[in-house]
C-alpha cells in the first residue's frame, strides 16, 4: 500500500492523476483529529494494491468534490456532509445533510465536537 500526504489545493488533481493512472476510487474516510481538525483518506485500488490519498483540514474550511472526477464519489461524500459536517463545494449530487439524517437534525453524530459543545452549552 502507499499513502501520499496531499493538501486541500491538491486534490482534485491528485485524484485526476490517480484516474489518468488507472485507479479505481474504492472510498474515503473520515476521522475527527481533535476539535478542530478532520484527517480524510482517499483510497483506490489498482491490480489489487491499495493506494490512499491522505488530507487533513480544519472543521470549518469545505473540501471540493471529487465527484468530477469520480462521480460515485458522491455517496460517501454526502455521508460525510452528514455524520461529520464537513462540507464538499462542487458535489455533483448534494443531499444537503439529510441522505441519512432528517432535515431537522442539525448537530453531526459523528463528530464528537458537536455532541462535546451540545453538552457544554445544556449544563
Amino acid at each position: 500500500m502507499r499513502a501520499e500526504t496531499i493538501t486541500p489545493d491538491q486534490l482534485v488533481g491528485a485524484c485526476a492523476r490517480m484516474k489518468a493512472e488507472g485507479f479505481r476510487f474504492v472510498t474515503m474516510t473520515c476521522t475527527a483529529m481533535d476539535e478542530n481538525s478532520f484527517e480524510l483518506l482517499y483510497h483506490f485500488d489498482k491490480n489489487l494494491e491499495l493506494s490512499t490519498l491522505r488530507l487533513t483540514t480544519s472543521k470549518d474550511s469545505p473540501v471540493h468534490s471529487i465527484t468530477a472526477v469520480y462521480f460515485a464519489a458522491f455517496l460517501v461524500e454526502n455521508e460525510i456532509q452528514d455524520l461529520f459536517g464537513l462540507r464538499f463545494p462542487g458535489l455533483a449530487l448534494d443531499y444537503n445533510r439529510t441522505l441519512y439524517l432528517d432535515e431537522e437534525i442539525r448537530d453531526a453524530p459523528f463528530c464528537k465536537n458537536a455532541a462535546a459543545e451540545k453538552n457544554t452549552a445544556a449544563e
